[in-house]
């Protein structure tokens, strides 16, 4: 029993995101990501939590992932220090459940210069064995036009981020 359980482990660590856009107009859109880490629910958190550690750098206004932090509580700032002093609000938290929902208000990247709002959230299911998590990102933004276009390119961000965060996790 304990072997079958390595092997449906390792299935499920390799298995890839399911990512699509779940909805489009020329408005808003939805990104969702849905896929398994081979990480207990607490372990994925404290990650989750630390997007210095996960958060590709090439995706960050500074260059630089390391000036990332993260106050996990209602309120808290998801930031980024800019080199000079400056600093960046990527998200806030607006919902925070640990080990088991994180929710941001927030316009990231280009979106910052849109009049756009955006909703990211992370919902963490256990997995049947307890060593595993069922990981779903959802990303929802609405207003400015021409969102069909942009969605396909923020699901595929979305992506190598949730990616990202899968790999720290199970590290």
């Amino acid at each position: 029993m304990k072997a079958y359980s390595l092997i449906v482990l390792a299935l499920a660590a390799a298995s890839p995101a399911a990512a699509e856009v779940t909805a489009s107009s020329d408005t808003s859109f939805v990104v969702t990501q849905k896929l398994t880490v081979a990480a207990p629910p607490p372990r994925l958190w404290s990650t989750l939590v630390a997007p210095a550690s996960w958060w590709a750098s090439a995706h960050s206004w500074s260059g630089d992932s390391a000036n990332f932090s993260f106050d996990a509580r209602a309120g808290g700032c998801w930031c980024e220090k800019l080199p000079g002093g400056g600093g960046v609000e990527h998200m806030r938290a607006i919902y925070v459940q640990p080990n088991k929902l994180l929710r941001l208000s927030g316009a990231l990247g280009p979106f910052q210069a849109m009049p756009v709002t955006g909703v990211m959230t992370y919902t963490l299911e256990p997995g049947p064995d307890g060593k595993a998590t069922v990981l779903t990102v959802e990303y929802a933004v609405s207003g400015g036009s021409g969102m069909t276009k942009i969605a396909p390119m923020v699901d595929k961000v979305l992506g190598e981020q949730t990616a990202s965060l899968k790999a720290a996790a199970e590290r």
